[in-house]
């Protein structure tokens, strides 16, 4: 689609460029000194992360028309907001390229190399064109100063290896479901909450990206009030764009500090056509959510997982083995399972199941007997509103499932946990099933779960095994 953007946009993006060099002669001797943080990675190293995971993003969420009306306008202010980075912070290497998301919430995002991606959402919540550049100023920004990999210097061992990043970089930077979804990271979900920003990187990007605007001609308070515009829609379920890019303290009195120190004049205010954009985006059907977008692709929770194509599940299953072997997902977790447990690895979570109890009914794949472990993003520090939301997520997406009691507190790794029993007549063996959930908060805010699964009658067949993966876990993180 977008992705090599040199053959499909190469010239478009040559006189844009050099237009804005002609154009952009406002004086930023004022403005506040940025320094890139310290990045073990290349720049060649961004470049090859940010095209597999926009790959898997083109794949996976509906896109408005290349060169539609809407996207060639996004196109254009996009181009417009790249070709104005300092030159400190340009890296030739990099393509800028700006797309659009078929979605409702309130989210855009930028991957490592310049691939963005700007939710239909954002732009018809916004107020003005001004705002809606400040929010690809502001991702820009990230991109500029190669955040992601900065991120994953500070936070990994120097033995993870680039491939290991590409999901987790794009769960990071998506933020909620389908950062969830979209985290393709083979190591348990990395991208759940590996590059969530730093408050650091939070205020480096509201800086650049108010000096962004400025050079490209915008008003920089127009970041700020655009904050503003995105908490006020973001209506009860909190807005998506901010749970990825928290605030930092103070980010509106900051970016107006900076604004007074660029000291320049707006001269872009093509509000006009923004206003066009916007009429033409509502009289298309409305937009799915980015979670309904996602399950509609067949990338739901459950489709997702790599079972065989011939797995069926079976009326007999072969009991838990009495002899365990160690499972590792590095620097996040370590467990023991039974010996005779197969072993499935999805976009943000590890099954394990024995055979006989898994496969694909209805178009989807299930399991009957075995557990899951797997790491959210959660929008609370607080593990009982952290642990309320994953499981009304859980119960919407299995109906038959019903709470059957309170939560108990109990601990995994010597640290507060909780669990809560769910129950219902499963859908594909007519039997009476049982689901123990645990979670845990990490140290950096998402959630550890462990879903536990069988049908009632053999609960305790399953009860030492499932005692045991659970007493045996080990935070790695």
């Amino acid at each position: 689609m977008r992705i090599d953007i040199r053959s499909r946009r190469g010239i478009t993006r040559g006189l844009a460029i050099v237009f804005l060099l002609m154009t952009c002669t406002i004086g930023l001797s004022q403005a506040t000194k940025i320094s890139a943080p310290k990045n073990r990675y290349s720049v060649a190293d961004d470049v090859k992360l940010g095209k597999e995971a926009a790959a898997q993003v083109v794949r996976e969420l509906p896109l408005l028309p290349e060169n539609g009306e809407v996207d060639s306008y996004i196109e254009r202010i996009g181009l417009s907001l790249a070709g104005s980075i300092p030159d400190e912070f340009r890296h030739s290497e990099f393509q800028y390229d700006f797309s659009v998301v078929n979605a409702k919430d309130i989210n855009a995002f930028a991957l490592p190399g310049g691939p963005m991606f700007v939710n239909r959402g954002m732009i018809e919540s916004a107020r003005s064109e001004g705002e809606m550049a400040g929010v690809m100023a502001h991702e820009i920004s990230h991109v500029a100063l190669r955040h992601g990999t900065a991120q994953a210097t500070k936070t990994q061992a120097p033995g993870v290896q680039l491939g290991a990043l590409g999901g987790a970089i794009l769960g990071a930077v998506i933020g909620g479901n389908a950062g969830d979804i979209l985290a393709q990271g083979t190591q348990l979900g990395l991208g759940a909450y590996l590059l969530k920003y730093s408050r650091e990187y939070e205020t480096q990007a509201d800086i650049l990206g108010a000096q962004i605007l400025a050079r490209a001609g915008y008003d920089p308070m127009d970041l700020a009030r655009m904050f503003q515009t995105i908490e006020q829609q973001g209506g009860s379920q909190g807005p998506e764009w901010l749970s990825s890019h928290p605030n930092p303290g103070n980010r509106y009195e900051r970016i107006s500090q900076e604004a007074q120190k660029l000291n320049s004049i707006p001269r872009n205010t093509n509000q006009a056509e923004f206003t066009r954009t916007q009429s033409s985006l509502r009289r298309m059907a409305p937009a799915p959510t980015m979670e309904e977008a996602m399950r509609s692709a067949g990338a739901g929770s459950e489709a997702g997982r790599p079972y065989p194509d011939d797995a069926r599940v079976q009326s007999e299953v072969e009991p838990p083995a009495t002899r365990y072997r160690a499972y590792e997902a590095p620097r996040v977790v370590r467990m023991s399972v039974p010996v005779n447990w197969q072993e499935f690895s999805d976009q943000s979570s590890v099954t394990f199941a024995p055979k006989g109890a898994y496969g694909v009914h209805d178009g989807q794949s299930v399991f009957t007997h075995g557990a899951i472990v797997g790491v959210v993003n959660s929008n609370s520090t607080n593990l009982t509103t952290a642990t309320d939301e994953y499981v009304s997520n859980l119960l919407r997406n299995n109906a038959y499932l019903r709470a059957d009691r309170n939560y108990q507190q109990t601990t995994i790794n010597k640290r507060q946990a909780l669990l809560r029993r769910l129950v219902g007549t499963s859908n594909v063996t007519g039997r009476k099933e049982v689901v123990n959930v645990y979670t845990t908060l990490l140290n950096n805010g998402p959630l550890l779960y462990v879903i536990q699964v069988v049908p009632e009658e053999e609960s305790q067949k399953y009860a030492r095994a499932f005692n045991d993966m659970v007493r045996s876990l080990r935070l790695l993180n």
